[in-house]
């Protein structure tokens, strides 16, 4: 009940009424569980993230120094709090760390910990670690969790990074996986495809949904002109490309000097004045 009251007030967002109501039970004999603190340390992540996210790591770390002094276990919500708040202000990195040592408390992270690192990783365009965090989580046993719905949300942020290759190929990652995708997962890639201008991958695609038996409808999908003209500009390279001259090696280079030093040499020596007939 205590528990609670406090996560009652701290998801409205009312950080000193949850403390001094944290006070009173302390003071009234009753126990706080993780369960409240771990809704403390969310809703002073989140006041941290509004108003100066430079103070998170004091204000959490305060929090955290109180669970040990009344003997509150850390548990994998806690982490979980942490390690969300962290990387909604991009602090992936320290979130990593985090999650590296969440054994030093005895907690292993669960499915909750492995998407949200998933995702911050890919924001970050840290595709390999991505990838790499993807393998761990089918290691820990949490392959079930990822379903079309999960894979089609790292496939948004790819193209939101305009990494549409790696989004093929977390796709292709996804179809191994048994995953059927859906309208929204191939109308996405198609629309960044057509945006690239690679329209012969597009219809590869939309060939390939007709086949799975996916009702996909043609779309006249907008180019985007940064593409456009930089596949025009690619063309006029390649024609200019054919059309250079091959490298001139070293011997014809040479010869050409030569004959250039014997032109001039010849244009310095005077030429015989012509005969003029005599009138006899």
């Amino acid at each position: 009940m205590c528990d609670l009251l406090i996560k009652g007030w701290c998801v409205d967002g009312k950080l000193e009424e949850a403390r001094r109501l944290a006070g009173e039970m302390y003071r009234g004999g009753f126990e706080i569980g993780s369960t409240a603190y771990n809704a403390i340390l969310d809703c002073v992540s989140k006041l941290c993230r509004k108003k100066d996210p430079f103070r998170l790591h004091s204000e959490v770390e305060e929090i955290l120094v109180d669970m040990d002094t009344h003997g509150v276990p850390r548990n994998v919500e806690t982490f979980n709090v942490l390690i969300s708040n962290l990387c909604k202000i991009r602090r992936t990195e320290d979130a990593l760390n985090l999650f590296e040592r969440m054994g030093e408390w005895g907690c292993y992270p669960n499915e909750t910990t492995f998407l949200v690192l998933i995702r911050s990783l890919y924001q970050a365009a840290r595709i390999g670690e991505g990838d790499e965090m993807i393998d761990r989580m089918k290691s820990a046993g949490f392959g079930e969790v990822l379903n079309k719905k999960e894979y089609y949300g790292f496939l948004k942020i790819l193209c939101g990074i305009e990494r549409i290759d790696h989004a093929l190929r977390v796709f292709k990652k996804m179809k191994e996986d048994k995953c059927e995708a859906g309208i929204k997962t191939y109308e996405l890639l198609m629309g960044k495809l057509y945006a690239h201008n690679r329209v012969d991958r597009a219809t590869a695609l939309f060939n390939e949904a007709q086949k799975r038996g996916v009702p996909l409808t043609q779309k006249a999908y907008p180019v985007d002109p940064y593409f456009l003209k930089k596949k025009k500009e690619l063309k006029a390279l390649k024609k200019g490309a054919k059309k250079e001259k091959k490298r001139e090696t070293f011997p014809e280079k040479m010869a050409r000097k030569k004959r250039r030093l014997k032109q001039i040499r010849l244009s310095f020596v005077k030429k015989p004045k012509k005969m003029q007939r005599r009138a006899y």
